[in-house]
């Protein structure tokens, strides 16, 4: 018999997950098309704010490639925009000719972002921020423009304003609420959020009325947006303008079809409309009983439904959803449900600790919860809204209620993890439905390991990201606990699938000298390897053999090819190194010379007190290098970058030990360390820290009666405290110690592993084993390091012995052999 057709208009998320659904259930009911106006298969829209922030890439977030299109039979037409239907005749009709007949057609058009209708918001710059295309033309905005006002303090505008700001533009959220996510938050959680954001450098203006966008031509009309009017008369400059002030259920088709539409395109609890019965409507344009949804939870729950229909099984009705919203913002921690706003029927409990960044209030109405508002910890979010869905009494928990799921006695899980808390029936996922016990029923039948694998096989944690968190415990929890099978190891990357671990045995065991040695011996499936495994085994060759492992220039990262930090913009930025951060009269100047002479655009002095040239051409870096005659910073390379320092002793006169003197041997005794990553030191000379030692990988304070060693510190993304170490009396002492840690470092961690990673992998108490407790094993550590060491060159002198290929500075618009260095032409020639 011939396959009944279905067709969708649409290819979201909401849509291709009925298909999914439906594929499980009746996997040849149907001969399926899809018609999609972007040019993409199904992607992920929740995380286009990563792709906006650089985090992640548009294949990553791919949800179905093509080749799932492909193996499932069904017709993909991307770039159609689907103009018109024939309701008699029952087919579909594209914009670009393309045409599909159906006997079940699901409409899946999505919403549109709502534009604020004022003067100017067809300027150039003026964008929406709904698809790949929206965030394209922001990220090409900011390599260009320096100032950008995001119109609208929700979810969207903050994760829009957060992504351009990492882009590095100056960023001006707009808001005309009092509170920044009033929807999702009351005014002291929203209030907190427009703190903590403040402080990672946003700006705003709250309760401001937009009234019109000024443009670059004469009198402010047309050409691209200038600034921003507002109602009271002021403006605030904008060289991008992103509205993100809502979303409207997308219907044109829908009205043009003489379907029912009303807040949406009308269904009922099967999703169908109201008007045809053989026409579906699923996600942000359909409307149930009054309520279009925009989360991602509900929209799924409708997929499910309806796939169950089509599959002619009769079983399922959508009833609607309650919703919550559990949310990362810029890395601030977010969970609201239900009436959170209270009322004057209700009553609330609140633990509000601003210093901590902590606020939760749960909200109580004839003795259950109604409603949670949390900021900063929301680890019990799933909890509360399982109570909010199940309406239980909470009279006998009601005290220990506000500390959460783990420290209800009744419970029987006092002390446990949130993971071992939890019930095999408790929600983990909510935007794809996913149980604790589906999780670890997958673990174990699958022998799952990794984060991406649990995503792969039960897609928890794969769209807003908010459970990421506990999906790992849960994969702890199961993996080392009930997990009686022996776990996978991650692999390096795809071209194997050893782990770093058994890569760096292997080296060490069989005395590899290669990369291809290595690949050969551990049969790696990609002959010449990829950009994540080439760096690593370059790097586990030198640390393991140095003076004998044959050094890949090529397999390194390209700052390290070309020794300075290439800009956004293509030049280089080149960091002289300065001794302990002390310099001389003659260095600056012959910095100076080299700004005027190479017309350099920017001089910066960088928070590890050294001064950073920006904006340097790629052709200019070798003459640039020579005239400042100046040590290689390695501000661009896995190694030591500064050892940062204050007067100390010989000047302060709070100081108690010579910090600067200390600092300039560090510095000395382990420039040109190449490590798994970038390394950090800083020396300060009292317990008042000046240098700031209680945040880098070897932190030393200089007190009454000696040194203060502390390691393992990170003052990136997440700040980590360095933990004590030792207390040391003499200088000598601290460069031994740090020398022993380092290359204790260098040869178990690995590669891109930060010393505090590798700290909590290990152990502090491992560490301290083996450099405290062992005198010999840290002697033969640091005489290991210093043997590494021995004649390292200067990357930005002895070109040849430091195996730089010059070729990489020669512009390809410069033919002639004139211009290229004489030790390149004679290689060439």
């Amino acid at each position: 018999m011939k396959k009944p057709r279905l067709v969708m208009v649409g290819n979201g998320m909401a849509g291709v997950r009925t298909l999914e659904e439906l594929l499980k259930i009746a996997p040849d009911l149907y001969d399926i098309t899809v018609f999609g106006a972007e040019p993409h298969p199904n992607y992920n829209r929740i995380l286009l704010s990563p792709v906006l922030a650089g985090e992640q890439t548009l294949d990553e977030i791919v949800l179905n490639d093509w080749a799932w299109y492909e193996q499932n039979g069904i017709k993909l037409h991307t770039g159609s925009v689907v103009s018109d239907v024939d309701r008699r005749q029952r087919v579909v009709h594209a914009d670009n000719g393309v045409s599909a007949e159906y006997d079940r057609l699901i409409l899946a058009t999505g919403s549109n972002p709502f534009m604020l209708p004022i003067p100017g918001k067809d300027l150039e710059g003026v964008l929406a921020y709904r698809d790949i295309a929206d965030t394209q033309a922001m990220i090409d905005a900011a390599t260009k423009y320096e100032s950008a006002v995001v119109i609208g303090g929700g979810l969207l505008g903050l994760e829009a304003a957060n992504g351009l700001m990492k882009r590095g533009m100056k960023v001006t959220v707009v808001h005309a609420g009092e509170w920044l996510m009033e929807r999702q938050l009351d005014d002291v959680a929203g209030r907190m959020l427009q703190s903590s954001l403040v402080e990672r450098g946003m700006q705003f203006l709250m309760s401001a009325q937009t009234q019109e966008l000024l443009g670059d031509n004469e009198g402010g009309q047309g050409g691209r947006v200038r600034a921003v009017k507002f109602k009271d008369g002021s403006e605030v400059a904008a060289q991008l303008v992103v509205m993100a002030v809502g979303i409207r259920p997308n219907t044109a088709l829908a009205e043009k079809m003489n379907l029912h539409v009303h807040r949406g395109i009308v269904v009922s609890d099967t999703l169908q409309t109201t008007t045809d019965a053989r026409i579906y409507a699923v996600g942000e344009c359909a409307a149930h009983r009054g309520i279009a949804y925009g989360l991602v939870a509900p929209l799924f729950e409708q997929g499910k439904v309806l796939a169950n229909h089509l599959a002619e099984f009769g079983i399922g009705r959508y009833q609607g959803s309650l919703t919550s919203t559990k949310l990362k913002v810029t890395g601030i921690d977010l969970f609201s449900a239900g009436n959170f706003q209270g009322g004057a029927d209700t009553e609330e409990i609140v633990l509000s600790d601003p210093f901590a960044g902590v606020y939760k209030k749960l909200v109580l109405k004839d003795d259950k919860l109604v409603g949670a508002c949390l900021y900063g910890d929301t680890v019990d979010g799933g909890w509360y809204f399982k109570l909010l869905r199940e309406g239980r009494a909470v009279k006998d928990i009601r005290d220990k209620l506000m500390f959460g799921e783990s420290n209800i006695g009744d419970a029987g899980h006092e002390g446990h993890s949130k993971a071992a808390a939890m019930q095999d029936s408790d929600e983990v996922c909510g935007c794809n439905g996913v149980t604790k016990g589906a999780i670890c029923k997958a673990i174990q039948e699958k022998g799952l390991f990794t984060l991406d694998e649990v995503r792969k096989h039960t897609k928890a944690s794969a769209s807003c990201g908010s459970c990421t968190g506990l999906v790992e415990q849960i994969i702890m929890f199961t993996a080392g606990g009930d997990f009686s099978a022996t776990p996978k190891t991650k692999p390096l990357c795809g071209c194997t699938d050893h782990g770093h671990q058994a890569v760096r045995d292997a080296i060490s065991k069989n005395h590899l000298l290669s990369i291809g040695q290595v690949q050969h011996f551990m049969e790696w499936r990609t002959p010449n390897g990829c950009a994540t495994c080439r760096p690593a085994l370059n790097y586990y060759l030198l640390s393991t053999w140095p003076k004998e492992a044959q050094d890949d220039p090529q397999s390194r990262l390209i700052n390290e090819r070309s020794h300075a930090n290439i800009q956004k913009d293509g030049t280089y930025s080149v960091v002289p190194r300065m001794w302990g951060g002390e310099t001389t009269a003659s260095e600056l100047r012959r910095i100076a010379d080299a700004v005027d002479k190479y017309k350099i655009p920017t001089v910066k002095v960088t928070g590890g007190q050294r001064i950073d040239l920006l904006g340097v051409k790629k052709e200019d870096l070798q003459a640039v290098w020579r005239d400042i005659g100046m040590p290689s910073g390695h501000a661009y390379a896995k190694a030591l970058r500064t050892v940062k320092t204050c007067v100390g002793s010989e000047w302060c006169r709070m100081g108690t030990q010579d910090s600067t003197q200390l600092g300039k041997d560090l510095e000395h005794a382990f420039v040109g360390m190449h490590a798994p990553h970038k390394v950090k030191f800083a020396v300060s000379g009292c317990p008042r820290n000046c240098a700031e030692s209680g945040i880098k990988d070897v932190g030393v304070i200089g007190v009454d009666s000696g040194w203060e060693m502390h390691i393992a510190g990170n003052g990136g993304i997440k700040t980590e405290v360095a933990q004590f170490f030792v207390k040391l009396k003499t200088a000598e002492e601290v460069i031994e110690y740090t020398g022993a840690f380092m290359q204790l470092y260098r040869l178990e961690a690995w590669y891109l592993e930060r010393t505090v990673h590798y700290v909590n992998r290990v152990g502090l108490a491992y560490v301290k084993q083996r450099i405290l407790d062992d005198a010999e094993g840290r002697k033969a550590l640091w005489a290991q390091l210093q043997y590494a060491l021995d004649g390292e060159p200067d990357p930005w002198f002895e070109f040849d012995k430091a195996g730089v290929d010059q070729r990489q500075f020669v512009p390809l618009s410069v033919p002639t052999a004139a211009s290229i260095p004489t030790s390149t032409v004679a290689q060439e020639a």
